[in-house]
């Protein structure tokens, strides 16, 4: 996930003051999906949050370090529902498991459509979230299809965990797209997840 740049705040243990970095951090992804990066200052943040901007501070060093932590947030939802989905591999059928992995990728993407939109569109203020988050889900992907298809060559697992990933987020994205209604969201993932079930099926099949 995103990389400890300099400026980040030790992490608060306290219930209190989590709750006021959580707090903080809902502030901002609100601000920042109504109004964009560029146009929110920590001022404005702070004002938003009924908070000194002192107190602003004290949790974040500046407004580059609350995007990072809001990908970090994002992402860690995205990832830790993936792993649940994986670990209920047995009791799936390979259709619905990639069905269920790119619904939820959907799910989070369209709950939080305006954040995403503002971090995609203030792609300046950070740069580390993403590149870190493929290979851990690749590894994710990898690990489903070993348990799908058993031991196997590794090289052609790899290629396979690429075109899943590539073909899957594509069609994630623009079935995510603002305007999109939800059948026919759901529609667009539901026949990419067939697909994908099927070449895997095949392939499982195949000598």
């Amino acid at each position: 996930m995103p990389s400890k740049a300099v400026g980040h705040r030790r992490r608060p243990t306290q219930e209190r003051a989590k709750a006021t970095r959580e707090h903080i951090l809902d502030t901002a992804a609100r601000l920042f999906g109504q109004r964009g990066i560029a146009d929110t200052s920590t001022n404005r943040i702070a004002a938003e949050a009924g908070l000194s901007i002192g107190t602003v501070y004290r949790y974040f060093s500046d407004r580059s370090v609350m995007v990072e932590e809001l990908l970090r947030r994002l992402l860690e939802n995205i990832e830790r529902r993936i792993t649940q989905q994986v670990s209920g591999l047995r009791q799936k059928d390979t259709e619905r498991l990639f069905a269920d992995i790119l619904h939820t990728i959907s799910e989070e993407l369209v709950e939080n459509a305006d954040l995403v939109r503002a971090l995609v569109g203030g792609v300046q203020f950070y740069s580390s979230g993403l590149p870190e988050f493929e290979p851990r889900l690749r590894l994710l992907v990898k690990v489903a299809l070993i348990q799908i298809l058993g031991p196997g060559d590794d090289h052609r697992y790899d290629v396979m965990t690429f075109v899943i990933i590539n073909t899957g987020f594509a069609a994630v994205l623009r079935a995510s797209a603002v305007g999109v209604g939800s059948d026919d969201r759901r529609e667009a993932i539901d026949t990419t997840a067939r697909m994908l079930g099927c070449w895997i099926d095949a392939e499982a099949k195949s000598p």
